[in-house]
């Protein structure tokens, strides 16, 4: 019994070992146990299957055209930025989507491998493109982040999910899949919640300079954080408010990290 004590601690250490990473601008040591590949798969099969059940907004709406434009303004800073920092395996395989949901809810979301869906809802509150820059430079962070792979791995060793991805989806696959979509935040109802206030305030930090390097003016963030400051205050939190640092707090910070990423804007522009 002992020997076997010994041997599953050194398997947890050297599981944790392997499995540790540093996320892009924060520097923060992560842990995500699961490979990046099985998240972007289970991604696709996830993302096509909420698109065939919400309602879509045509690609020649304005609106739509809008949230493919800034959406490939920031993929192509990511891609640079990762490209620059010798950084590039992190987002290999990606295949960015950009679409827009007819739904009158005020969040927005992206899953690993660039799936990004982004709610009619939350436009009333973006207001402007730059707006909308701040919001998507947070969702695409998030994936950047693989914000998701840690909730997934988290929420697999807390329901004793203790084999590899692959086998848990065999083996359980109702569980695995309730798992991935908490952790990846698919759909109006989970939403934001996926994720922890530190994550959130890691995902505004590398949103901030992402935007910035697509040209968008990273100081629209604080006048985008009054307007959901209101909108918190009006009676029913919205989705993509639960779980985040209170407004006030979220701002302060911001404007703390603003001269950095005002420094990519400058190279940007």
């Amino acid at each position: 019994m002992k020997v076997f004590k010994v041997t599953a601690t050194v398997v947890v250490i050297t599981l944790v070992i392997i499995s540790c990473s540093t996320v892009p601008i924060s520097g923060r040591k992560q842990i995500s146990l699961l490979p990046e590949s099985q998240m972007m798969s289970m991604s696709l099969t996830q993302y096509q299957a909420f698109l065939n059940e919400n309602k879509v907004v045509p690609d020649n709406m304005a609106q739509a055209k809008m949230v493919k434009r800034v959406g490939q303004r920031i993929a192509h800073a990511v891609e640079k930025y990762m490209k620059d920092n010798h950084m590039s395996s992190r987002i290999k395989g990606y295949k960015w989507e950009f679409n827009l949901v007819d739904e009158n809810t005020v969040n927005a979301w992206c899953m690993p491998g660039g799936k990004v869906v982004v709610y009619t809802g939350i436009l009333p509150v973006t207001k402007t493109e730059e707006g909308l820059a701040v919001v998507m430079g947070h969702e695409i962070a998030h994936a950047i982040a693989r914000h998701g792979n840690e909730r997934m791995s988290q929420g697999m060793v807390a329901q004793g999910i203790t084999t590899g991805l692959a086998v848990a989806m065999r083996d359980k696959p109702q569980a695995t899949q309730a798992i991935f979509l908490g952790a990846v935040g698919l759909g109006s109802n989970v939403g934001m919640l996926a994720f922890g206030r530190n994550q959130e305030s890691e995902a505004d930090k590398l949103g901030m300079v992402f935007m910035a390097m697509a040209g968008y003016q990273p100081s629209e963030a604080i006048p985008f954080w009054e307007r959901m400051k209101a909108v918190g205050g009006g009676g029913g939190t919205p989705e993509f408010l639960r779980t985040h640092p209170s407004e006030n707090i979220r701002i302060e910070r911001i404007k703390e990290w603003l001269p950095n990423a005002e420094s990519y804007y400058q190279k940007a522009n």
